[in-house]
């Protein structure tokens, strides 16, 4: 039995992580924090878990949670997230962090694209991200893992095995991505109050959204062993041998949860669909939550599900990759439930299917 705390215990990813960790049967949930200064229940902040568990929230204290748990899963925001969680890792603790403070192996990029200074540089070119599809073996032996942001798993796994086998360029492509709103967290915000989102789509940091240099950065890994096999995986620590340009267009949808990824990239020779598909199906034939058919996904086929599933088409020379992933299972809490899962030694799809 794996003790397990949750720090940022009040958002939509940390409810999403206790709902799967409930149906775990090799762990036992000990500490749930917040930043709060009242300590509520649990229910009295989500409500579904009424019955469900017994605990409240507390402070986060690393030595209160080092004596409790084998395990910690940080919600936290990033900036925040790597501060707490640089103190339980020097107390052996094994931690999944859903922030991107540990996704950027530079403290430069991370310094340029979140307005702060890295509190943990010196681990970040240790960190193994968190796509198992790509990272395996890396996230096995890891103490910590980067969880990969939601929109950058949906263009990643669309991508990577068509990059692998050097049949799109690693240049000029675009990538447009449609998220529900919960994608945004459970803060308050204007742009997410119902009147303001239903009935409407809309783009929003076109050019500067902060998952782009993680898009780029992933890809590049993966472009700079071009003569890797179509069922190979990669060398998470490998310097990229490959510049990657991404147009990342986000927008905002009006459902609950949900993205679908449309990526358009430039073929590096005569395709047809047929043979691209044979290769994605090539390289996700074992993994248990990639689902690569001909039919076009939709968010509704993977809904409250760690699935992610792929199609491509050619159009006037163009490929055109398309995703379905839930952002908070496959693009969150689902991918840090099948990390823990691979940390800890059990099957990766406990809890999961």
């Amino acid at each position: 039995m794996t003790r397990v705390a949750i720090l940022g215990g009040s958002g939509y990813t940390a409810l999403e992580l206790i709902k799967l960790l409930l149906r775990h049967p090799e762990v036992e949930i000990v500490a749930l924090t917040s930043r709060q200064e009242d300590r509520p229940h649990i229910a009295e902040v989500h409500p579904s878990l009424a019955g469900r568990l017994d605990l409240s929230l507390e402070p986060a204290d690393p030595e209160s949670l080092a004596d409790r748990a084998d395990c910690v899963f940080s919600c936290l925001p990033h900036a925040a997230s790597a501060e707490i969680c640089k103190s339980l890792l020097d107390r052996g603790l094994k931690v999944v962090d859903f922030s991107a403070d540990y996704r950027l192996d530079c403290p430069e990029m991370f310094a340029t694209w979140y307005a702060t200074e890295h509190v943990d540089p010196d681990r970040l070119t240790e960190v193994p991200y968190g796509l198992p599809e790509l990272f395996r073996e890396q996230i096995r032996t890891a103490q910590l893992v980067a969880n990969p942001g939601c929109y950058p798993t949906s263009a990643v796994l669309a991508l990577a095995p068509l990059l692998s086998a050097g049949l799109i360029e690693p240049t000029d492509m675009m990538i447009d991505s449609k998220s529900g709103v919960s994608g945004a967290g459970r803060a308050l915000r204007l742009s997410t109050l119902y009147p303001e989102c239903n009935e409407s789509i809309s783009a929003y940091n076109i050019g500067g959204h902060r998952h782009t240099p993680e898009i780029e950065l992933i890809l590049a890994k993966i472009a700079g062993i071009a003569d890797a096999p179509a069922a190979g995986r990669f060398d998470a620590q490998r310097p990229a041998a490959t510049d990657v340009e991404v147009v990342f267009s986000p927008h905002l949808t009006p459902m609950d949860r949900g993205i679908l990824t449309t990526a358009y990239s430039r073929p590096t020779r005569d395709v047809t669909a047929a043979e691209l598909t044979e290769v994605l199906a090539a390289f996700y034939r074992d993994e248990p939550f990639v689902r690569v058919a001909d039919r076009l996904p939709g968010t509704k086929d993977v809904a409250t599900t760690n699935f992610c599933d792929i199609a491509v088409r050619v159009v006037r020379g163009r490929v055109v990759t398309v995703s379905a992933i839930d952002n908070l299972v496959k693009g969150a809490s689902g991918a840090a439930v099948q990390n823990f899962n691979l940390m800890f030694g059990y099957d990766e799809t406990t809890a999961l299917l």
